[in-house]
C-alpha cells in the first residue's frame, strides 16, 4: 500500500494586517507592517506601549452573537480563521464525523477572560466571577468549539507548548492522517495575549522590545540593533486531508505537508540552546521525515523572533543544518511585520509558508536595516522575493525549550 499523503485544502488567517488570507497576502508581501500603539488599554507605567494588534475584528462574523459572548477572543479569532478555512476547502458533510478532526494550538488561552474575571474576584468578590469563566478561559476552547461548529467527532485537543503550539497542533493532525485514523483534519493555532498581564510579564522579563517612539521599527529579526519581540494576536488555521481523499472529491489542492520534526532543548526555561542543536534536530528530522534532502529545501519561514538570543541561535543552526547550502536558502521572519502570535504563530505561518510555495512569491523581512554579522544569511530583506520552491520549512520555538519544523512541498 503506499504511504499516504497529506494535503493542504483550506487555509484561514487573521492577523493585525487582515481579517482574512488574500488581505493578509497582499499585505506581507508589500510589506505592510501591522505594529502600533495599543488601543483600548491604560499604559501608564508600561514598559512597552505598543503591539500588532488585530482592529475592527467582528466575531459576529463568523458566529452567532450568543455563542460569540460565551468565547474568549483568542476562540473568536480561531472561529473566524477556520471558517474561512471550511469554506475554502468546500468539504460539505464528511461522510464519517469520527474520522475529521480538530487540533488548534494556545499557549496561554483565554489570558483576557482570566484578566477580566480575576478582576471581578478582586473587587466584587467570588459571587461575580461568571459561570463561564472555566470554558471561555481553558486553553482547549478553540478547537471544541470548532468541532461543535463542523460536527467533527474525530481526535479533537488543543497542544500548549508556548511559541510552538501551533506547529506542534499541525504536527498532531499530520500524524492522524498519516496514520490512518483521520481524512480530514483542522488545525492551526490561535492566542490573543494583548492584555495588561502578557504585557507586564513580557515586559519585566525584557523580552519585549520598547522601542516606544518607533513601534513601526520595533520587529526587526536578525537585525543588529533588535531590541526584543513584538506582541501579536491572531489565528492560522489549515483543512487537511489525505490526498485520497481530496482527490476523491475534487478538491483543490493548495500544497502539501511532507513531514515535520520536533526536539526538546534540554536547556533553559526560555533561552535557546546557545549551540542550536534542538533547532538543528528538528530541521533535520523534518528534511528526513519528508524524504528529501537539505538541498532542496529552497525557503525557511523562520521563527525569527527579533530578540538577541533567538535569531543568531537559529541562523546558526540553519548554518550547521545546511552547510554551503544555506547561502542559497530564502529566509524571511514575517513577525517583523505582524509580531509574534505565540502559540498561534505556527499555523499563521504554516499559512504563509503554503502560500509562498503555492504562488511562487517569499514574504520579506521588514527592518533588516543593519545585518547582524552573526545573521548572515538571506533574509529576504525589505522586499519580496520572486522565486519557485519545492519544499520549504517553518520553523517553531518555544519557552522550555520545545521545537517543531514543518516541512512542506510545492503543488502548482
Amino acid at each position: 500500500m503506499a504511504a499516504r499523503k497529506v494535503v493542504i485544502t483550506g487555509t484561514g488567517l487573521v492577523t493585525a494586517v487582515g481579517l482574512d488570507t488574500e488581505t493578509n497576502w497582499k499585505a506581507l508581501v508589500s510589506g505592510t507592517n501591522g505594529v502600533g500603539p495599543i488601543d483600548g488599554m491604560d499604559l501608564e507605567g508600561f514598559k512597552t506601549t505598543f503591539a500588532a494588534q488585530i482592529k475592527d475584528f467582528d466575531p459576529t462574523a463568523c458566529m452567532d452573537p450568543k455563542d460569540a459572548r460565551k468565547a474568549d477572543r483568542y476562540v473568536q479569532l480561531a472561529m473566524a480563521a477556520a471558517v474561512e478555512a471550511m469554506g475554502q476547502a468546500d468539504l460539505g458533510e464528511v461522510a464519517d464525523p469520527f474520522r475529521a478532526g480538530v487540533i488548534i494550538g494556545s499557549g496561554i488561552g483565554g489570558m483576557l477572560t482570566f484578566e477580566e474575571q480575576h478582576s471581578r474576584f478582586v473587587h466584587r468578590g467570588a459571587r461575580a466571577v461568571s459561570p463561564l469563566f472555566i470554558p471561555m478561559m481553558i486553553s482547549d476552547m478553540a478547537a471544541g468549539m470548532v468541532s461543535i461548529r463542523y460536527g467533527f467527532r474525530g481526535a479533537n485537543f488543543c497542544t500548549v507548548s508556548a511559541c510552538a503550539s501551533g506547529g506542534h497542533a499541525i504536527g498532531a493532525a499530520y500524524d492522524q492522517i498519516i496514520l490512518g485514523h483521520a481524512d480530514v483534519m483542522i488545525s492551526g493555532g490561535a492566542e490573543a495575549a494583548i492584555c495588561n498581564m502578557a504585557l507586564s510579564g513580557f515586559g519585566n522579563m525584557k523580552a519585549l522590545s520598547s522601542r516606544n517612539d518607533d513601534p513601526a521599527h520595533a520587529s526587526r529579526p536578525f537585525d543588529l540593533d533588535r531590541d526584543g519581540f513584538v506582541l501579536g494576536e491572531g489565528a492560522g488555521i489549515l483543512v487537511l486531508e489525505s490526498e485520497e481523499h481530496a482527490l476523491a472529491r475534487g478538491a483543490t489542492i493548495l500544497g502539501e505537508i511532507c513531514g515535520y520534526g520536533m526536539t526538546g532543548d534540554a536547556y533553559h526555561m526560555t533561552q535557546p540552546d546557545t549551540e542550536g542543536a534542538g533547532a538543528m534536530g528538528s530541521m533535520t528530522q523534518a528534511v528526513r521525515n519528508a524524504g528529501i534532502t537539505p538541498e532542496q529545501v529552497g525557503y525557511i519561514n523562520a521563527h525569527g523572533t527579533s530578540t538577541f538570543f533567538n535569531d543568531k541561535v537559529e541562523s546558526g543552526a540553519i548554518k550547521k543544518v545546511f552547510g554551503d547550502h544555506a547561502k542559497n536558502l530564502k529566509i524571511s521572519s514575517t513577525k517583523s511585520m505582524i509580531g509574534h502570535l505565540l502559540g498561534a504563530a505556527g499555523g499563521a505561518e504554516a499559512v504563509i509558508t503554503t502560500l509562498a510555495l503555492g504562488r511562487g512569491i517569499l514574504p520579506p523581512t521588514i527592518n533588516l536595516e543593519t545585518p547582524d554579522p552573526e545573521c548572515d544569511l538571506d533574509y529576504c530583506p525589505n522586499e519580496a522575493v520572486k522565486r519557485d520552491v519545492d519544499y520549504a520549512l517553518s520553523n517553531s520555538f518555544g519557552f522550555g525549550g520545545h521545537n517543531v519544523t514543518l516541512c512542506f512541498g510545492a503543488r502548482r
